[in-house]
């Protein structure tokens, strides 16, 4: 019996976390599957670190690995230049294809920028329709302390509920 099949409506639990540095030069700063105000944040692809820690979440929840053993790493990778929610479309497809459905997200991000507040539904409705379950969005400080604090960068953690469909 595959272990698929033993799991089949059980809910299973996943994390992901991400973090980057904003970036030196002017690119468009992309997080949580939007466009904001502001210097962006470096990496091969828009290093919105709140999708690729739903990301994270949802392969590891499946069983599925990581962000980089989906999309690669590198600037020649399948990921390079892609936003966060086709990745995430993308993910859930492969999730599907595994007969694993998202059940609801939460997702936290970690820095003094942007100030989320005002976008927060918007974010929300975008990374719920790119996943296809609820996803919650908060945002903290690290009180000036470390990456984050200092501005330097920005870091998300996710948790996510997926299970496992019948075959």
């Amino acid at each position: 019996m595959a272990v698929e099949s033993c799991l089949t409506g059980v809910p299973r639990v996943g994390m992901g976390f991400d973090a980057h540095r904003f970036a030196r030069d002017a690119r468009p700063l992309w997080l949580a599957c939007l466009q904001w105000e502001g210097t962006g944040i470096e990496g091969d692809s828009d290093g919105d670190v709140a999708a690729h820690a739903l990301i994270d979440a949802l392969l590891s929840a499946a069983g599925l690995g990581d962000i980089g053993t989906l999309f690669g790493v590198g600037g020649d990778s399948a990921g390079a230049g892609q936003h966060g929610g086709p990745m995430l479309e993308r993910t859930v497809a492969v999730l599907h294809q595994h007969h694993v459905m998202p059940v609801n997200a939460s997702v936290v991000l970690i820095g003094n920028r942007p100030r989320i507040g005002s976008r927060r539904m918007e974010a929300e409705r975008m990374m719920s329709q790119a996943v296809g379950c609820p996803v919650a969005l908060s945002a903290t400080t690290t009180d000036g302390m470390g990456f984050t604090g200092t501005g330097e960068g920005i870091a998300a953690m996710a948790t996510v509920m997926v299970t496992i469909a019948e075959q």
